[in-house]
């Protein structure tokens, strides 16, 4: 399988959302080259990569993050503009096929969608217990959470040579 275009996106922390000072989200493009049943294909290489606790959902409308566990949400169908980093952070646009990883810490709320948007989220081993952060939050209480979470063991498509492993180490 060849490696999709990865940016890797730095956020500084935003009011009361902490983002993570070690590590940036990986923001890929066009995942699969097959554009058929996106759902299957990223629920099936998050377990087989050890990333578990899978869900078919959307993005939450507001601004959260998850101080316990990294995240990644593969795009299944439809596209949306989501906000990372907290209010006035950066904002991405994703269509189907493309994936994020959020490293733990990491704001994000939708801003837009089309009405088919869908996403898998999953979680890597170990970390499907996750909480749902707002800027109601006292940072300095989750800070503490989101420095002790460890890496994972693999990118989840690309397994231990992805490109996760390349930037997160």
């Amino acid at each position: 399988m060849e490696l999709p275009d990865v940016t890797p996106i730095r956020l500084q922390p935003h009011g009361n959302i902490p983002n993570n000072k070690r590590l940036p989200v990986l923001l890929y493009k066009e995942v699969f080259s097959d554009k058929s049943n996106l759902e299957n294909q990223f629920k099936s290489s998050f377990k087989q990569n050890d990333w578990g606790g899978s869900w078919v959902n959307g993005v939450f409308n507001y601004h959260h993050y998850h101080s316990r566990s990294h995240e990644v949400l593969g795009v299944a169908s439809g596209e949306a503009e989501l906000a990372l980093g907290g209010p006035g952070g950066e904002v991405v646009k994703v269509q189907a096929g493309d994936m994020l990883v959020l490293p733990a810490g990491t704001g994000h709320c939708r801003k837009s969608a089309s009405q088919d948007f869908s996403v898998v989220g999953a979680y890597p081993a170990g970390q499907e217990n996750y909480d749902i952060c707002t800027e109601t939050d006292r940072m300095i209480d989750k800070q503490k959470n989101i420095e002790r979470v460890p890496l994972p063991a693999a990118d989840p498509v690309f397994g231990s040579g992805g490109p996760l492993m390349q930037h997160w180490n």
